[in-house]
């Protein structure tokens, strides 16, 4: 017979396993580390320039980052740091490299579906890469208690009181608080009871907390991350304790209220990895997401779960919408819950895959223009990188052959190019907030130094 004891013993042995994994994926001292970027990498897939006119301007100004040479001195090689100081200096034919960033808060981004295996984590990595690559700043939010995306940027030391769960507790006495102390009567004269949160839980002091205690950098210099962790799996039954304590706290509002007292110019992109399941963590993901992305793998059985999945989370938010009406404190919070837009990404494409081109063609004639036009596929690349808990990204192309590298990349490349044409208008609409609907996808943007 086995219990939680039994559990926990294999616990420690796979944790052990973990601990020499990582000693082999990370540096010595079990840190993840940013490799650099090739002068090739650098001037013709991030900057989009030629090389050999990338070179000639490095050539006629000493004062840009030279970085560092290879011992036969064919290549440069840059930091992320060299590669954002180049941006901000190099105008080729006076164009900026800045990426467009439109005025306000950073454009948020859920990446959601309840089929494990469907890409979450994969997509929610690569867009985050891409994206500082790209010059954004990034914050990540990952509400997966199975911790995927932390491991992966290299966050594996991690107190279940920094993560969500820290997050909604936090939120639960302070709104709590704010209920207590707000005028007590109503029309009719009757009084609202006051709720008592119990010291098992003030005692923690998570209402004391700051914003930045969530909030850890990562191995790119642009890149932070609300992680999450194995502890925090409990999250669930605590939401349902903590909606017992007070039923009107709007407990999936609480980590947007969280981000709506972020600085609205601190990061560009926020991007939520969620947990393979509809609950209080996807909800609040969900909840405080501008636009909603549904990764699929292309197979019947993940089409029926995706069909899934969306029904239900149309019910919930729906759910909400009613169950909360009237009883939200005073904010940014607005029922029912409203996307910008809504797509779906095909994962683990093969195009010469006859049953795979057969589920793209039928996601796009249920799901038209919200489906996107460039799937993820699957590469010998992209299963390699998730071994490793790397991006195509982070790894250096002279690992394998250059043109297998290159085809992961452009995949990637064009998955995010497309996710990034989709949102810019309604980050542009945002800012704006005064055009018709009509008129979001040609709203023109905004230049800024935001790198």
């Amino acid at each position: 017979m086995l219990t939680h004891t039994d559990l926990r013993t294999l616990q420690a042995r796979s944790l052990k396993m973990q601990g020499w994994i990582r000693q082999q994926t990370f540096s010595p001292e079990s840190e993840k580390t940013l490799r650099r970027f090739s002068s090739w990498e650098v001037s013709e897939l991030i900057f989009g320039m030629n090389q050999s006119t990338f070179r000639g301007k490095l050539a006629a100004d000493p004062t840009l980052p030279a970085g560092k040479v290879e011992p036969d001195g064919r290549q440069r090689w840059f930091t992320l740091d060299e590669v954002n100081t180049l941006r901000r200096k190099l105008k080729p034919r006076g164009k900026p490299l800045r990426p467009r960033r439109p005025a306000g808060r950073a454009f948020r981004t859920a990446i959601a579906n309840f089929k494990g295996g469907a890409g979450k984590s994969t997509v929610a990595l690569h867009f985050a890469h891409a994206a500082a690559l790209d010059g954004y700043r990034v914050l990540c939010v990952d509400f997966d208690p199975q911790a995927t995306l932390s491991h992966s940027m290299g966050l594996t030391d991690v107190s279940e009181e920094n993560t969500v769960w820290g997050i909604m507790a936090r939120d639960l006495v302070r709104e709590t608080e704010m209920q207590n102390n707000a005028p007590r009567g109503a029309a009719s004269g009757t009084a609202l009871p006051r709720r008592a949160i119990p010291s098992s839980i003030t005692d923690l002091g998570l209402q004391d907390l700051r914003l930045a205690d969530f909030i850890q950098p990562t191995n790119w210099p642009t890149i932070d991350l609300i992680p999450s962790c194995a502890n925090a799996a409990f999250v669930e039954f605590a939401s349902a304790q903590y909606r017992h304590l007070n039923p009107e706290w709007s407990f999936f509002a609480a980590v947007s209220r969280f981000l709506d007292q972020l600085p609205d110019d601190q990061w560009d992109l926020i991007l939520f990895d969620c947990p393979p399941a509809i609950g209080y963590q996807s909800m609040n993901a969900v909840f405080a997401a501008d636009m909603l992305y549904i990764p699929s793998g292309p197979g019947y059985w993940e089409y029926d779960s995706t069909t899934s999945f969306i029904g239900q989370l149309s019910e919930a938010l729906e759910d909400l919408s009613h169950g909360f009406e009237g009883t939200l404190s005073a904010g940014k919070i607005a029922l029912p819950k409203v996307f910008h837009d809504i797509r779906f990404l095909l994962t683990r494409y093969e195009p010469g895959n006859d049953l795979h081109r057969a589920m793209f063609e039928a996601f796009g004639k249920v799901f038209d223009d919200k489906l996107a036009r460039h799937p993820v596929e699957m590469t010998r690349a992209v299963e390699q990188s998730g071994r490793f808990l790397s991006s195509i990204y982070e790894m250096d192309y002279r690992d394998m052959t250059r043109e297998t590298w290159r085809r992961a990349r452009a995949s990637f490349d064009r998955a995010y190019g497309e996710f990034k044409e989709t949102m810019l208008p309604h980050w542009e609409a945002m800012a704006t907030d005064t055009l018709p609907a009509d008129k979001v996808v040609s709203a023109p943007l905004v230049e800024g130094d935001q790198t």
